[in-house]
């Protein structure tokens, strides 16, 4: 089998604030006299929990140099797993808000990014993501940024409980369309196929998870006419409770759907994986070929908000590592 680290890949699904490196975190923290939050557990009871403890891994950011340096440590950590682009979800208008600095957590991630890819090569966007469960006056301020740095950020969408509606935020997700700004809604964890269903009506050109899409045919068949990518995060899924482990995980019942899946991790410090520790997952869970891992690969670089040159230049290394020879 060939080295997965070497597989170039497309990270589609990751939460900038759970890629804090743990000495990181302790570190910032100090620096601004607060408690760091303990290790996750293995699994958490309840998706609230999850949510409360990244609420306190939040609150440590309170600098610029905070979120430059999470940024750019990001970067040197996804270069290390041989992914070639990401796109990292950040919450930007929250920290903002928190901060009463609407801007500031923004620009100095996008600082950090660009301090990144200048040391290492890599290549990378944001999703500006809100919570469902906030107002829509937030959710505006996060379009506001997000037409701010058109170039750095790749798109918005809608995170958190699935139990609340999409429908309040219908008009500013209309207006990001209507200004070319693409929409990638997290759906299809907690609430099944109707969740799906509502965030494709709600102009979701990707789907974050959409794990549970198999509910309903229909929506099913919708997902895989349309081409609609899935961001499958199976350690997130157990870690979280919606899959009892990774080799009883849907994903099997997904590629058999005939949907296009990719891999990524999501929340890294709760799953506690990378991505190529993920994709060593799936192989070793589902006994993949060299042949069907670098599908997802390729799947990802499709659907990511590339430009249409670094895709093809994935996709020449993707050949590449499959041409060589398996160890």
């Amino acid at each position: 089998m060939r080295d997965l680290a070497l597989l170039p890949k497309a990270h589609l699904h990751v939460h900038l604030e759970s890629t804090i490196r743990p000495a990181t975190l302790r570190e910032i923290a100090a620096a601004n006299g607060v408690a760091a939050p303990e290790a996750a557990p293995e699994r958490f009871a309840g998706f609230r929990a999850f949510a409360d403890r990244g609420a306190r891994v939040r609150d440590c950011l309170r600098r610029p140099e905070d979120f430059a340096r999470i940024a750019r440590e990001f970067v040197a950590d996804e270069a290390a797993q041989g992914t070639r682009y990401a796109e990292a979800t950040f919450s930007a208008a929250a920290h903002g808000e928190r901060l009463g600095a609407p801007r500031m957590p923004l620009e100095a991630v996008l600082a950090g990014l660009a301090q990144g890819r200048s040391a290492h090569g890599l290549h990378t966007r944001l999703i500006l993501d809100h919570s469902r469960r906030r107002s829509v006056e937030r959710a505006r301020r996060t379009l506001d940024l997000a037409l701010q740095h058109p170039e750095q950020v790749a798109a918005v969408g809608m995170a958190g409980e699935e139990s609340y509606p999409l429908a309040p935020f219908a008009g500013v997700l209309a207006e990001a369309a209507d200004a070319g700004v693409r929409i990638v809604h997290h759906a299809g964890e907690a609430g099944g196929a109707a969740s799906v269903s509502e965030a494709l009506d709600m102009g979701a050109e990707r789907i974050g998870h959409g794990i549970g899409v198999l509910g309903d045919a229909a929506v099913a068949e919708r997902v895989r006419e349309r081409g609609i990518a899935l961001e499958v995060c199976c350690s997130s899924n157990v870690a979280l409770g919606f899959a009892p482990s990774v080799r009883a995980h849907p994903l099997p019942r997904l590629l058999d759907a005939g949907l296009a899946l990719t891999l990524n991790t999501d929340v890294p410090d709760v799953a506690r994986t990378t991505l190529t520790e993920e994709y060593a997952r799936v192989r070793a869970a589902s006994g993949c070929s060299d042949t069907e891992m670098a599908a997802f690969a390729r799947t990802a670089a499709a659907a990511s908000f590339a430009p249409a040159e670094l895709k093809r230049s994935i996709e020449a290394g993707i050949d590449a590592w499959l041409a060589a020879p398996a160890a």
